[in-house]
C-alpha cells in the first residue's frame, strides 16, 4: 500500500516531465521556429527572464480571480440553497441560469468595459460569471438530492423546514460544494484572462496580448504556464480542503490490508 500510495504522489511528476520531453524533443527534430512553437526550455528562460514582469502581472490576475470567485462563492451557494430547497425556485429559475450560463463570456466583456470602463472591475465581473453557474447548479443539486423518505423521518420527529436545509441539506451537498469549486476556481482564471485581453492594462492576459503583438511567442507560452501553475495550485488547495472537510464522503480507493 505504501509503495502504491507513493507512486501516485510520483506519477503527475512522471507525465508532466514526460510531456516537456516530448515537446522539447518534437521541437528540435521537426526544427519548429521558435515564433511558431517555441521548446520548453527556451520558454522557462523567458519566464527566468520577465520574471519580475510575469510575478506583479500574474499577482494582479490572482487577485482578480480570487476576488471574482469569492463572489461567485456566495452568490452561488444563495441561488443553489433557494434552487434546491424550493420545487417553485427551481423551476422558475433553472432555465434563467441555463440560458445565462450559455451566453459566451466574451461577447460580455466590450459591456462590461461601457459600463465600469477598463481595468479590474471587467475581469472580477468576469471571473464571476464564469464560475457563478457550477457553484450554484452543484449546491442546488446537493439540496434536491434529499431522499424524501429521510425529510418524512425529519418531519415526523419535529424538523422543521429549515432545520432540514440547514442541518441535514447543507452537510449532505458539501461533496457537491467542493467538487463545483475546484471546477469553479479554474473557471474563473478563465474569465480574468479573457476580461485581461480585452479590457485591462495589467494582469497575464495584458502580458500575453501584448506578447503577441510582438510576436513574443516564448512570453506567451510562459505566461500560460503560470496560468496554468496557479490553477493547479488552487485546484489542489481546494482539493485538499475538500478531504479535510468532506472525508466521510470519500470513498477508500486505495486496497484495505488483511
Amino acid at each position: 500500500m505504501m509503495r502504491q500510495a507513493a507512486v501516485q504522489r510520483v506519477m503527475p511528476w512522471l507525465v508532466v516531465i514526460g510531456l516537456f520531453l516530448v515537446w522539447e524533443v518534437a521541437c528540435h527534430a521537426l526544427a519548429v521556429p521558435q515564433y511558431i512553437l517555441p521548446a520548453p526550455s527556451v520558454v522557462f528562460g523567458t519566464t527566468v527572464r520577465y520574471a519580475g514582469p510575469l510575478w506583479d502581472h500574474s499577482v494582479h490576475t490572482l487577485m482578480t480571480t480570487l476576488a471574482g470567485f469569492a463572489v461567485a462563492v456566495v452568490g452561488g451557494v444563495l441561488l443553489g440553497m433557494a434552487v434546491g430547497a424550493s420545487p417553485l425556485v427551481y423551476h422558475g429559475l433553472y432555465p434563467v441560469l441555463i440560458g445565462f450560463n450559455a451566453i459566451p463570456k466574451v461577447a460580455v466583456v466590450p459591456v462590461l468595459v461601457v459600463w465600469f470602463g477598463i481595468g479590474t472591475v471587467p475581469a472580477i465581473l468576469t471571473a464571476f460569471m464564469i464560475s457563478f453557474f457550477p457553484i450554484a447548479v452543484n449546491v442546488a443539486t446537493g439540496l434536491a438530492t434529499l431522499e424524501p423518505e429521510l425529510e418524512d423521518v425529519l418531519r415526523s420527529l419535529g424538523a422543521k423546514r429549515w432545520d432540514i436545509l440547514v442541518k441535514v441539506g447543507l452537510p449532505r451537498s458539501l461533496p457537491y460544494f467542493f467538487a463545483s469549486l475546484k471546477v469553479a476556481v479554474t473557471l474563473a482564471f478563465v474569465g480574468s484572462v479573457i476580461a485581461e485581453t480585452v479590457a485591462s492594462n495589467e494582469g497575464i492576459g495584458y502580458l500575453m496580448l501584448q506578447a503577441s503583438s510582438r510576436f513574443d511567442i516564448p512570453l506567451v507560452f510562459a505566461g500560460l504556464l503560470v496560468i496554468a501553475a496557479m490553477g493547479v495550485v488552487m485546484y489542489f488547495l481546494f482539493a485538499a480542503v475538500e478531504g479535510r472537510m468532506t472525508g466521510w464522503a470519500t470513498r477508500r480507493t486505495a486496497p484495505v490490508a488483511d
